[in-house]
């Protein structure tokens, strides 16, 4: 922390705290490409005292926010949510240009459980879990009820038509120019069946397990309000129970610990709309669509060296997560495994790939990851995980392909190379080829199967 910014940040706090007497620390949490959070641990007159700071980067403009909305009005959502009885931090105060910290607010630290796999598993959630969905739904309702024109967000907002932001994402997923035909045919689906009568509202525009803080009472606050918007509201409970979200438990369809019925329950208890399951699909659908454009989106960040990461890349890989869920939704059926799991052979030859990758493997997970801080530690685990994927793409990768391959000169009529036979089909795709054509549901199944069985088994 700079002695620049330091001053200025006790200048703000010295004027806006009551009974500020001094600044014990402040930490960095995180620093994303347009974000930093801190953590500011204060001596006040009644005593030690938390709160947070977020702010954008410094490099950036200052009307400059995360997603698609300015930190600012960030913060006027959270204290038009909080007026609202929706659970959250209180905003301590919104920064000033003249403050010299950048765009940002300072707000209440609140203590509680962000990480989805803990709130799903840990004993100490036992008790509030089967109330979570229920406890959701009635939130989204009073979500959905605020009123954006009185607080005076409408210009601040963006507001999307159910049809246009289907076609945005996709946009944004050709502007990238891999052909990846199961997402055009999800898009050619989610056109064919956009919500003839939609309501218009608030959507949080990320209301997930991860973005709910949760404590054994329940839940504690709803947090990152940036991809906030106008626009249908359904959209908020069909992205709560989209599957990458359930961290596993999917049984569990509301965030991996709670049941679509007490979800539906819980909305109509504050919002007074019943939403039929064919609402919530659509928008299960469009949830999966979405994640896995941006997760396409986030490898090519990476491919480019604009968001250097070693996670990225990873990130990039779950796309065909995703896609997986669009196929069960949309064209479930049966499909054939490769055997991931085959022991690797050992042959005269010198160590081959799989097998030197297996040694890598073992080294990070066994040795390394036990000798390092919990970040560094996350780093390892997340370089053998990408040590893991290539491992088998040589096992398993050129059978894949050729297989694809062969099923696309079938459906297609023509030869040719495997890249340019997937442009092939997705331009017969987006040219309107019928969604029924024979073959066509079993070779995009069996093709996204495969490669989720390379990116991520368990998956499955």
């Amino acid at each position: 922390m700079s002695d620049e910014f330091e001053d200025a940040l006790k200048a703000v706090l010295s004027r806006e705290v009551e009974g500020f007497q001094s600044l014990q620390s402040s930490q960095q949490l995180t620093a994303g490409a347009s974000q930093e959070t801190y953590r500011l641990t204060l001596n006040t007159q009644s005593g030690e005292q938390r709160l947070a700071l977020r702010r954008s980067q410094p490099t950036l403009a200052a009307d400059s926010g995360v997603g698609s909305i300015s930190l600012v009005t960030e913060a006027r959502l959270f204290q038009l949510a909080g007026s609202n009885g929706i659970p959250g931090p209180e905003i301590v105060y919104i920064l000033q240009p003249e403050d010299g910290l950048g765009a940002g607010f300072i707000m209440q630290w609140l203590e509680g459980e962000t990480l989805g796999q803990r709130i799903n598993r840990a004993e100490e959630f036992a008790g509030v879990r089967p109330v979570l969905a229920r406890d959701c739904g009635r939130i989204l309702g009073r979500i959905h009820a605020l009123d954006w024109r009185a607080a005076e967000l409408e210009t601040a907002l963006p507001n999307v038509h159910p049809a246009a932001l289907v076609d945005e994402t996709w946009d944004i997923y050709r502007q990238l120019k891999v052909p990846v035909p199961m997402i055009d045919y999800t898009w050619r689906w989610l056109q064919d069946n956009v919500p003839a009568h939609s309501r218009i509202g608030l959507v949080h525009g990320d209301f997930r397990n991860g973005n709910l803080m949760v404590t054994p009472t329940g839940i504690n606050a709803v947090l990152d309000w940036e991809l906030a918007q106008i626009g249908d509201p359904v959209r908020d409970l069909g992205w709560l129970c989209v599957n990458s979200w359930r961290f596993g438990n999917s049984e569990l369809p509301v965030g991996g610990f709670g049941q679509i019925d007490e979800l539906l329950a819980g909305y109509h208890e504050t919002s007074g709309v019943e939403v039929s399951r064919e609402q919530l699909e659509y928008w299960q659908v469009f949830g999966s669509f979405w994640w896995a454009i941006v997760t396409l989106q986030m490898a090519n960040g990476w491919r480019t060296g604009e968001t250097p990461s070693l996670e990225r890349p990873v990130i990039g890989r779950r796309s065909s997560e995703a896609q997986m869920d669009c196929v069960n939704l949309l064209i479930p059926g049966d499909f054939v495994l490769p055997d991931v799991k085959r022991p690797i052979a050992a042959g005269t030859q010198l160590p081959m790939p799989a097998e030197l990758l297996e040694g890598v493997v073992k080294f990070l997970k066994e040795d390394i990851a036990g000798q390092l801080d919990p970040h560094s530690k996350f780093l390892a685990k997340v370089a053998a995980n990408s040590l893991q994927i290539a491992q088998r793409e040589f096992l398993c990768g050129d059978s894949l392909r050729a297989q694809e391959k062969m099923r696309l000169e079938a459906l297609l009529g023509q030869q040719g190379d495997l890249d340019g036979l997937r442009q092939e089909l997705v331009n017969r795709l987006r040219d309107g080829l019928p969604l029924n054509t024979p073959g066509l549901t079993d070779h995009l199944r069996q093709s996204v199967a495969g490669q989720l069985a390379i990116d991520q088994p368990r998956y499955l």
